[in-house]
């Protein structure tokens, strides 16, 4: 996936605190984009535009919810063996995070990695970038913050190094890692790899195979806030591509799939109808999907022979008490 970047710097704050990179897709890329994935069969869109300011909102009231368990178990990972995970990471540290979000378990690295020289957050949603840049800055007041907006899946470029030595390492946190197919997984990691460059880590977090009673709970809360997460990426298209779109046509679906270890989460057609962005329409049958999300759940085993693949080394593994969660940490050792 190719965008075309905008590659401009803007000013996070009015004056002083950290800049952003912006490398954010255009709007003709996301229009483009939406209608190939609307005329495929089956329909699909990126699960990348889930995560406009509102989706991002609604990610967090997600995370804050009893059904969801991966922050807190990965949270509660994390805080139990902070001290091991930062010796992995080691000192003169270049911090580059996929998918920033709320940063609160970056808070939880950061807080233990007083030598860092260097955090580089990326993330594809401007806003909510702006405000959790704005808090670290002003927090942590000795560390580079250095903002990029961009899809990390597309090409970006990296602020430099600033110090001599300065190592960089990947920080992946939740489960994002099973949103990708296993090929394009691969493919994912490999990149992530000419990131760190040889010898250097990811750390990642990865979710792990369990009662699908609990896989199925967690996608279909009982308030609803998954639901309105799902829907509220038709109700993007509607204000940023003209859309007109029904929200009431549509209703959330999330199964798990044992037969390929990953829930997928559709938005279903509730009539036979058609739906306009702009000038083009598109035409829905009754129980006809839009495939918005898929999430692979893996065994240790199943997630170190694909990083292998990938050319990383499963260095460490960390778990509850459960197995329902992983973290690891993962060292490249392709050749340069």
């Amino acid at each position: 996936m190719n965008w075309r970047p905008a590659c401009y710097i803007m000013d996070l704050v009015d004056s002083g605190g950290a800049k952003v990179s912006d490398f954010h897709p255009e709007r003709a890329q996301f229009r483009a984009e939406v209608l190939r994935g609307l005329r495929r069969t089956p329909k699909e869109l990126p699960t990348k535009y889930l995560y406009d300011a509102r989706g991002a909102a609604l990610y967090e009231r997600i995370c804050a919810l009893e059904e969801y368990y991966p922050p807190r178990t990965e949270i509660a990972i994390m805080r139990a063996n902070i001290g091991e995970i930062t010796a992995h990471l080691g000192t003169n540290l270049r911090l580059v995070e996929y998918g920033c979000g709320n940063c609160a378990k970056t808070r939880i690295l950061l807080d233990s990695l007083p030598d860092a020289a260097t955090y580089v957050p990326i993330d594809i949603s401007m806003e909510q970038l702006r405000r959790v840049s704005r808090e670290l800055d002003n927090h942590y007041r000795e560390l580079a913050i250095l903002p990029v907006c961009a899809d990390y899946t597309g090409r970006f470029e990296l602020p430099p190094l600033r110090r001599p030595g300065e190592r960089t390492a990947v920080y992946f946190p939740g489960s994002t890692i099973g949103n990708f197919h296993p090929g394009p997984a691969r493919d994912f990691l490999r990149q992530i790899a000419g990131i760190c460059g040889p010898g250097g880590g990811l750390l990642i977090g990865v979710d792990l195979k369990k009662d699908p009673d609990i896989l199925h709970r967690a996608y279909n809360d009982a308030e609803g806030v998954t639901a309105a997460f799902n829907l509220n990426l038709l109700a993007r298209l509607n204000r940023e591509l003209d859309g007109d779109f029904d929200l009431t046509a549509f209703r959330h679906y999330a199964f798990y799939n044992p037969i390929e270890g990953r829930i997928e989460m559709h938005l279903v057609s509730l009539r036979e109808q058609t739906a306009r962005i702009g000038d083009a329409s598109i035409s829905f049958a009754w129980g006809e999907t839009i495939w918005t999300e898929s999430s692979y759940k893996y065994t240790l085993e199943g997630f170190k022979a694909l990083a292998g693949e990938a050319g990383f080394r499963v260095a460490r593994v960390w778990t509850d008490e459960r197995q329902w969660f992983s973290v690891q940490y993962l060292v490249n050792v392709a050749p340069a």
